[in-house]
C-alpha cells in the first residue's frame, strides 16, 4: 500500500502524496474547505476546493473530528499570511485531488482535546482507546518505550543476556497476596501469577549465566494507590561474582544513560549515598525528596537497611525479601538468633524525588544461612522444604555470589514524563477501584468453566 507520512510532507513540495490518518478538526471558508489531518507522525492540513476536485469538496463538506481518512494531493506552501510557525508542517498545505472516507466517527462520548485530567477516570478508563489520542499519552507512552530501548542498548552492551522467566509459578511470600490460577489438569491446585522472578533469577545464576535482564511483568494483589497496579513493569537484572557497589554501578551508569539520552536533567552525579539510619532520623522516611527544581531528577541511594522488621503480632518478617544476604559482620548473630532487631542487610534502594524507584540487595547463598532466616520469621521445617526447597536444593550444587535489583519501569516512567500516577504512563491500567480498562473485569464465571476447573462459588 502506496503510503507517506504527515511528517514527511515538508520534504514533498510539489508532489504528489498519499494520506492516512484522523480528522482533527474541520473548517469551512465559503468554497474552500480546510481540515488537519493527524496521523502517529504530525498534523498537516488539507485543502479542499471545488476547483480542484469537486467530488473530494463534497466528502471535505460532511467531515466532523475523527472521521478516517484518506486523502491523495499535491504539497504546496502556505500563502505568507496563512504561515503557522507552531506546527512543523506550517509552511505547506495538501491540495486535495481525492479523498475517501475510511470509517465514520460517532461523537466522542470524552473530549480528546486538552490533558484529560478533569474527566472522571471511570468514563476516562471505559474509553481508554479514546482517552489514548490525548497528545500527553501519546507523548507519554512514546517516552516509556524509549526509556525500555535506552536501557536494553546499555545493558546489552554490558553482555547482560534478556531471559524470560514464567508467569504462571508457585505461591511464595514476597510481601503481597498472590493472584492464583487455578489448575484444569491437576483439580484442587493452584498456580500463582509470579510477584517477580526473584527466585528464577537466582537459579539462573547457578546455571551459569552470569549477566542476566528482563523487562519483566509482576502480578501482586496489594491496595491500589497512585504508584501501584495489580501488575506493573520492571526492569530487572542479576548479576554473578559481584559486590553490593558493583550491582550499583551499573544501575547508575544505566539510569544516567537512559535519562541523558531523553534529554533529562539529573541533579547529582554521582548519585548520592544516604544510610537508612541516616535518612529515618533526617528525614523521617526512607525515600526522601532532595529535588529543588521540579525538572530535576535527585537520585540517590540508600543502604544498610535492617535485615528483618517486625509486624504488628510482633513476628519477624523480612525488611526488603527473604533472599537478602545479611551483613558479614551480622552472620553471626543470625546463627545464634541474637540481637535481631539490630542485623543489617545488604540491600540498596534507589530513590529518585521521593519516590521508591527501585530495590535489591546481595543474594543469601548459603543454604544454612537461608534456613536460618526462615526459621526466624516462624517457618518450621516442613514448611521451608515445601516453600523453598527447590531453591535450596539447588544451592547445593554450587551457588556463585550474587545480586541484583528490580526498578519499576512505570514509576520511572512517570517520572520522566512529570507525571503524578502510573497510570498516566500504562496504556491499559486498572482504575482506582481494581476494575480493568475497556474491558470491565474482573467478571463471573460460567457455569461450564466452574465445573471444568472444579470450583464452587459460596
Amino acid at each position: 500500500m502506496k503510503r507517506d507520512l504527515t511528517g514527511e510532507t515538508t520534504e514533498k513540495i510539489g508532489k504528489e502524496v498519499t494520506l492516512y490518518g484522523f480528522v482533527k478538526s474541520r473548517r469551512d471558508h465559503g468554497k474552500l474547505i480546510f481540515f488537519d489531518l493527524r496521523d502517529d507522525f504530525g498534523l498537516v492540513q488539507i485543502v479542499a476546493n471545488p476547483a480542484n476536485s469537486k467530488d473530494s469538496h463534497k466528502i471535505a463538506s460532511t467531515l466532523s473530528s475523527e472521521d478516517v481518512v484518506k486523502v491523495i494531493g499535491k504539497v504546496g506552501k502556505r500563502p505568507e499570511n496563512n504561515i503557522n510557525p507552531d506546527l512543523p508542517t506550517g509552511k505547506i498545505e495538501i491540495i486535495a485531488s481525492k479523498i475517501e472516507l475510511i470509517n465514520k466517527a460517532d461523537l466522542l462520548p470524552i473530549p480528546i482535546e486538552g490533558d484529560g485530567y478533569e474527566i472522571d477516570e471511570a468514563v476516562r478508563f471505559k474509553y481508554r482507546y479514546l482517552d489514548l489520542r490525548r497528545s500527553r499519552l501519546q507523548r507519554n507512552l512514546k517516552e516509556r518505550a524509549k526509556i525500555v530501548k535506552f536501557v536494553r542498548e546499555f545493558l546489552d552492551s554490558k553482555d547482560f543476556i534478556d531471559i524470560e522467566t514464567p508467569y504462571l509459578s508457585k505461591t511464595t511470600p514476597e510481601g503481597a497476596r498472590d493472584f492464583v490460577v487455578p489448575s484444569r489438569l491437576a483439580k484442587g491446585k493452584f498456580y500463582a501469577l509470579a510477584q517477580s522472578p526473584q527466585q528464577y533469577k537466582q537459579l539462573l545464576m547457578i546455571a551459569g549465566f552470569e549477566r542476566y535482564y528482563q523487562i519483566a511483568r509482576a502480578f501482586r494483589d496489594e491496595d491500589l494507590r497512585a504508584d501501584r497496579q495489580f501488575e506493573h513493569t520492571q526492569i530487572d537484572l542479576e548479576m554473578a561474582f559481584v559486590e553490593r557497589e558493583d550491582v550499583m554501578k551499573i544501575v547508575e551508569d544505566m539510569v544516567i544513560f537512559a535519562a541523558e539520552k531523553l534529554g533529562k536533567k539529573i541533579a547529582k552525579k554521582p548519585f548520592p549515598v544516604l544510610s537508612y539510619k541516616e535518612v529515618r532520623d533526617k528525614y523521617k522516611t526512607d525515600r526522601p525528596n532532595l529535588s529543588t527544581d521540579k525538572n530535576e531528577l535527585f537520585f540517590l541511594w540508600v543502604l544498610d537497611f535492617p535485615l528483618f522488621e517486625k509486624t504488628e503480632s510482633g513476628q519477624y518478617t523480612f525488611a526488603h525479601n527473604p533472599f537478602a544476604a545479611p551483613k558479614e559482620e551480622s552472620i553471626k548473630d543470625l546463627m545464634e538468633k541474637k540481637n535481631l532487631d539490630n542485623l543489617q542487610s545488604l540491600q540498596y534502594d534507589l530513590v529518585c524525588n521521593g519516590e521508591e524507584i527501585g530495590g535489591g540487595s546481595i543474594r543469601i547463598n548459603n543454604p544454612e544461612i537461608q534456613k536460618q532466616v526462615f526459621r526466624i520469621m516462624d517457618y518450621n521445617e516442613v514448611e521451608i522444604e515445601k516453600q523453598f526447597g527447590h531453591l535450596l536444593s539447588a544451592y547445593q550444587y554450587g551457588a556463585p555470589t550474587h545480586g541484583g535489583i528490580a526498578l519499576g519501569l512505570d514509576r520511572l516512567a512517570a517520572l520522566f514524563s512529570g507525571e503524578d500516577n502510573i497510570r498516566e504512563v500504562i496504556a491499559f491500567p486498572v482504575s482506582s477501584s481494581g476494575v480493568t480498562s475497556v474491558m470491565d473485569a474482573p467478571s463471573e464465571l460460567g457455569e461450564e468453566q466452574l465445573k471444568e476447573l472444579n470450583l464452587k462459588i459460596s
